[in-house]
C-alpha cells in the first residue's frame, strides 16, 4: 500500500507538470525547455515565503503569477526579439538558475520541515478523521489536479482557448481572423509555465524542501508523461461514447499518463534498477510508446 501511495503522490504532482508541457508541446508545438528552470522557481519562491510566515495555500497562487511571467519572459523573446523558440527556452532556463538561487536567498538547499504547508496544518488535522490521514497528502493531491484539470478544460473551450489550438495548427488562420498570433503564444507560454511552477510549488510542500537541481531533467518527465498518456490513453473508449469519436479528453489521457510512468519507474526500481539507471528507464519508454503508437496510427489509416 505504501508503494501505490507513493506512486500516486509522485505521479499526481508530476501531472500538473505534464499539463503545462501538454499545452507547449501538443498544442503550440513549442520545445519549451524553460520548463527546467521554472519548476524550481516554484519551489524555491514557496520555500522562501513559507519561511517568512506567508500561508502555504497562497503560496500556490503566488507560485502560478510567477511561472507565468517566466513563461511571459520566454515568449517575448521569442515573439517580440525574434529569437528562435529553443533558443528563447535555453536561455530562460540559463537564467532561472541564477534567479531561484537570488529568491531562496542564495542557497542552494532550503529546508521547510518545521513548517505548516497544505498538507500538513492544524485546519486540515482537525477537519480529516483519524482514518484518511493516512491517505490525506493523496486526497489533497488529487483535489489541486482535478481543479488545475478543469480549469484548462474550460479555458481550451473559450474563445481564447480556440485561438490558442489554432496558433498550434494553422498560424495563417489566427491571422486571418486579426488575431496576433504572436500574443495568442505568448498567453498559452505563460499558462503552460504557470503549471510548471505550480507542480514545483506542490513537489517543495510535498517533499519538505527546495534544492536547485530539482528542475533537472522536469522537461523530459514531463514530456514522457504527454507521450505516454496520449499514446495510450487518447482513443480508448469511455462508457456511453458512440464508436468513431474522441474517446478520452486529452488532460485526462495526460494525468494517466504521469500515473503510467511512476508505475514504471517504481517497478524499473524493484527490479533492482539503480537511480542513475532511471534516464535509461525514460528513454525505453519514449522508444516503445512511440514505436508502438505510430505503428498503430499506420493500420488505422491503412484500413481507412
Amino acid at each position: 500500500m505504501s508503494i501505490i501511495i507513493g506512486i500516486l503522490e509522485e505521479g499526481l504532482i508530476y501531472a500538473i507538470l505534464a499539463l503545462g508541457v501538454y499545452i507547449t508541446y501538443k498544442i503550440l508545438d513549442f520545445p519549451d525547455l524553460s520548463v527546467d528552470g521554472t519548476f524550481p522557481m516554484g519551489a524555491a519562491l514557496t520555500a522562501t515565503l513559507i519561511l517568512k510566515g506567508v500561508p502555504p495555500a497562497l503560496t500556490l497562487f503566488l507560485a502560478f503569477f510567477a511561472g507565468a511571467l517566466a513563461g511571459c519572459v520566454t515568449g517575448f523573446i521569442h515573439v517580440k526579439l525574434k529569437v528562435r523558440d529553443l533558443l528563447s527556452g535555453i536561455i530562460v532556463m540559463t537564467a532561472l538558475y541564477s534567479v531561484n538561487l537570488r529568491i531562496a536567498g542564495k542557497k542552494a538547499n532550503l529546508p521547510i520541515f518545521s513548517k505548516e504547508t497544505i498538507f500538513d496544518n492544524g485546519l486540515l488535522e482537525a477537519v480529516v478523521p483519524e482514518a484518511a490521514k493516512p491517505y490525506l497528502v493523496t486526497l489533497v493531491l488529487l483535489l489541486i489536479v482535478i481543479v488545475c484539470k478543469a480549469l484548462l478544460d474550460f479555458y481550451l473551450n473559450t474563445r481564447s482557448g480556440y485561438l490558442l489550438r489554432a496558433v498550434g495548427d494553422n498560424e495563417v488562420l489566427v491571422t486571418s481572423l486579426a488575431k496576433d498570433k504572436g500574443m495568442v503564444k505568448l498567453a498559452g507560454l505563460a499558462i503552460a509555465n504557470g503549471f510548471v511552477a505550480l507542480a514545483g510549488c506542490v513537489y517543495c510542500q510535498q517533499k519538505g524542501f527546495f534544492e536547485i537541481s530539482t528542475g533537472t531533467g522536469a522537461i523530459v518527465i514531463g514530456l514522457a508523461n504527454v507521450i505516454i498518456g496520449t499514446k495510450l490513453f487518447r482513443n480508448i473508449p469511455l462508457p456511453g461514447m458512440k464508436a468513431g469519436k474522441d474517446r478520452m479528453k486529452a488532460t485526462t489521457a495526460v494525468i494517466l499518463g504521469s500515473l503510467v510512468y511512476r508505475c514504471c519507474v517504481a517497478l524499473a526500481i524493484s527490479l533492482g534498477m539503480e537511480a542513475s539507471d532511471l534516464k535509461l528507464v525514460t528513454a525505453v519508454l519514449f522508444l516503445l510508446i512511440l514505436v508502438v503508437g505510430g505503428r498503430k496510427g499506420k493500420k488505422v489509416t491503412a484500413h481507412a
